[in-house]
């Protein structure tokens, strides 16, 4: 008889988890809080992207978003709050915004985006696989005399990293992007990286879990967990009592609050962000560009093209803030001065939040108070990128199989 696997979370940890899982043979079931499967992996800009290896705590971004704090339209904004999760996480965030921490960063994350890329590559051959993905690479344009200085020492530190990277002046970028009026000095050109359209992988991934025998409970919160001799027997949810031989937690930004219930200290806030669709006709875009003073990112799909932005550190239900789509539009328009970019009804503007760790690296692995719980989660901008990845890892982990990287950079407890 097959063994059982629950996996709390239906976003792309969970649904990768399952995929992976599902396919050593673990009976899977899913179980999601929400009624639709319309979380933050849905909305993002798709990116599978070996070019991030910079963690979100670098330095200089402490400083930054204390500039930045009190503009709620600011690229990177927290919210000030008495909340201890939050004071706990920033006091580790600034810890860890150090430059040993990116040198140390580096090469784990290098290493898992590119896991994830051949885990992606590799996907779209399975069968029910039908998602939009195109390997154009990834245009990070700067305006600043600072910021080009700095491109250029990251497109080095990428070659340095085995990765595609080269920097390009204002022609070279124009070459690639004929269509575009743009304002900027140039940019880094990430051969490496990819793209696709999350909604349709994340309905592909979906499909398939239930092709392979899973079950996908949505709109079903887990409330509790039995637990005996250092395992997890019974999950206790609103829709009943579910025995099972492995428990996965990949609840993205609700992460902290289920590994509690499991007596686990989880540091992560909720980074939200916002993005729009606008039809591709109207801004005939070649390649995902990132803008790095506006920190925009805009993904290039069939039909359409997503513009989306922003970390926003607040408090999980607070409402949408129009500003924040308007720095988003306002950006757009300084980058690209011959595109008039209108403001977007709020009511086809799409929220999501990213599960931020305290270092920028995610958590993914076992933790030492259970033999059977294993955790994926702090992602942050990155979760669709290191998703496969990511699930790949946890499978081969719960099934005794030697991993196929090494993972230690990666520890849940390593705050502990």
């Amino acid at each position: 008889m097959a063994s059982k696997a629950i996996i709390v979370g239906g976003g792309i940890m969970g649904l990768c988890a399952a995929y992976y899982l599902g396919k050593k043979g673990w009976q899977v079931q899913v179980f999601d809080q929400n009624p639709a499967l319309d979380n933050c992996s849905t909305g993002n800009a798709g990116y599978i992207c070996p070019s991030h290896f910079i963690p979100l705590a670098a330095p200089g971004i402490v400083n930054q978003g204390l500039r930045w704090m009190l503009d709620s339209s600011s690229p990177f904004y927290v919210q000030p709050r008495l909340n201890w999760g939050l004071i706990d996480w920033g006091l580790k965030f600034m810890k860890s915004a150090t430059k040993r921490n990116v040198e140390n960063a580096a090469q784990p994350l290098r290493d898992l985006h590119l896991l994830s890329l051949a885990a992606y590559d590799a996907m779209r051959q399975d069968e029910g696989f039908d998602f939009f993905y195109a390997k154009k690479g990834m245009i990070e344009t700067v305006q600043s005399p600072e910021n080009a200085h700095h491109a250029r020492e990251t497109a080095q530190k990428a070659r340095d990293l085995g990765l595609d990277a080269e920097w390009l002046d204002y022609d070279a970028v124009a070459a690639l992007e004929p269509d575009l009026k743009m304002n900027i000095r140039g940019g880094i050109f990430f051969r490496c990286d990819a793209h696709c359209d999350p909604a349709e992988l994340m309905q592909n991934l979906s499909a398939k879990i239930q092709k392979q025998g899973g079950q996908i409970h949505k709109g079903v919160e887990v409330l509790d967990f039995s637990k005996a001799n250092q395992q997890i027997k019974v999950v206790k949810t609103s829709a009943g009592d579910f025995e099972t031989d492995l428990l996965v937690v990949a609840t993205g930004s609700w992460s902290r609050e289920i590994a509690a219930k499991l007596g686990l200290s989880l540091p992560l806030v909720a980074g939200r962000g916002y993005s729009f669709l606008v039809d591709q006709a109207r801004f005939p875009v070649r390649h995902p560009i990132i803008l790095t003073e506006g920190r925009v990112a805009l993904s290039p799909f069939q039909n359409q093209v997503r513009f989306g932005g922003t970390m926003e550190i607040v408090k999980i239900g607070t409402p949408l803030r129009p500003k924040r789509v308007a720095g988003i539009v306002a950006a757009v328009r300084d980058f690209f001065p011959g595109f008039d970019l209108k403001m977007p009804p709020m009511e086809q503007v799409w929220d999501g939040y990213r599960p931020c760790s305290a270092d920028g690296l995610p958590y993914i692995g076992r933790v030492k108070n259970y033999d059977n719980v294993l955790i994926s989660t702090g992602h942050a901008m990155m979760g669709l990128s290191l998703g496969a990845g990511s699930g790949q890892l946890l499978a081969e982990m719960a099934s005794g199989e030697r991993v196929s990287m090494d993972s230690h950079a990666f520890d849940p407890q390593r705050f502990s």
